[in-house]
């Protein structure tokens, strides 16, 4: 049976309505762009030991000129251990009719454990804010079986119809023991006003946002997540068009107006769905040159073939720098001639990535390895075994 997603229709609502870029000085339309804007920072503890949320505050605050205040966010892994076991969802809500639409909706398909407003902080700078909730949900089973569908299958099902079909309703994150928090200022100020330093995680990722070609909005701040998977970016995805066609065949639905959309879904689409190892789906997204894989020996040459050929679609044209968080770890990649930097740092158990080493040594004064990843060259961040999620092993 195919697995792309069924379009379920929310009732009473209608079209999801994002703003456009009229707000934003930095469009095609501005007398100028800068190109080289974002910062992004992870850091893990490979034992599983979960840390305080300030830590990725403060290297973000070290790239805080990276950014203009028109998006920040992180993504925090472990955060939820007395709900470890059920979807968290992250909403973000326009309207009192949205909420209550979205709810009724989702006591429709899941059985609720916990829903509770995201707790917030008064912070001058940060200003219009939507209606912040969070649910814990199980999806009812009479449901999977009647959708004959896995319960990550259902979640995204879930997502997609939301943020495409709930005008003011949209889903920051949608993973278990994990939540995105995001929104429009700087990272440093998103960080206070969601009360990073009061979570405890072992992985945790940071955006700072500096929006060149699309709307500085709640919903398009990063990260971009679905199920676990969560990614920060800095660069443009200039294949974004192709992407969101090839995605759309699977399914997705991408109408978050930013380029970036495209790359958790795509991870999810190799990952989870395909079950490509990690290092093959990087290759994929970031894949050599046909002029390299001509000079490659003949078993690899014909492995980077076959993965272009089927994985045209999902191949991420223009430059990027990006972090996956996951539910095992996190992943840095650049596009496949680094256009955009990208550092990375060890130091005992701890991992660190960033766009800039003055993030890293903010937080790590003395590492103990520092470099500089090759164009294209995944690093690849896992939690030791025995502390991994069942369901991140199969990766």
């Amino acid at each position: 049976m195919s697995r792309a997603y069924r379009g379920h229709v929310v009732p009473g609502a209608t079209r999801f309505e994002i703003p456009d870029c009229a707000g934003n000085p930095y469009t095609e339309e501005a007398p100028f762009k800068i190109h080289g804007g974002c910062g992004l920072a992870g850091i893990m503890d490979v034992t599983g030991e979960r840390f305080s949320g300030r830590e990725i505050r403060v290297m973000m605050e070290y790239l805080h000129d990276r950014g203009n205040g028109l998006g920040g966010g992180f993504a925090g892994y472990g955060i939820y251990p007395d709900y470890a076991k059920h979807f968290c969802l992250h909403m973000m809500y326009d309207s009192e009719g949205a909420n209550e639409i979205t709810e009724e909706y989702l006591r429709k398909q899941f059985e609720i454990v916990h829903a509770e407003p995201i707790p917030t902080a008064v912070v001058p700078s940060v200003q219009d804010n939507p209606i912040l909730h969070r649910y814990f949900v199980t999806p009812i089973g009479s449901l999977l079986e009647e959708r004959q569908l896995s319960e990550a299958d259902f979640v995204v099902d879930i997502v997609m119809a939301i943020n495409s079909g709930v005008t003011g309703a949209f889903v920051a994150s949608s993973g278990k023991n994990m939540g995105a928090f995001k929104g429009v200022g700087f990272p440093e100020d998103m960080a206070d006003f969601y009360r990073i330093e009061e979570y405890e995680g072992h992985t945790w990722t940071g955006h700072g946002r500096f929006p060149t070609n699309t709307p500085g909005w709640w919903g398009g701040a990063h990260p971009f997540t679905l199920l676990d998977w969560s990614i920060v970016h800095n660069g443009e995805i200039s294949s974004y068009g192709i992407n969101s066609r090839y995605l759309e065949a699977f399914g997705y639905k991408c109408t978050l107006r930013t380029d970036t959309e495209v790359m958790a879904y795509v991870f999810d689409l190799l990952l989870r769905r395909h079950g490509l190892p990690l290092e093959l789906a990087c290759a994929a997204i970031a894949a050599p040159f046909w002029a390299d894989i001509d000079r490659m020996d003949e078993d690899r040459r014909t492995l980077m073939t076959a993965l272009r050929m089927v994985y045209g679609g999902a191949m991420a044209n223009g430059p990027f720098a990006i972090i996956l968080g996951h539910a095992g770890g996190m992943i840095g990649l650049n596009d496949r001639i680094k256009l955009r930097p990208l550092i990375v740092a060890e130091d005992g158990d701890r991992r660190f990535i960033a766009s800039e080493e003055s993030s890293i040594r903010a937080v790590c004064e003395s590492p103990d390895k520092v470099w500089m990843p090759k164009a294209g060259e995944p690093v690849i961040c896992n939690l030791n075994e025995d502390v991994r999620p069942a369901e991140s092993r199969v990766m």
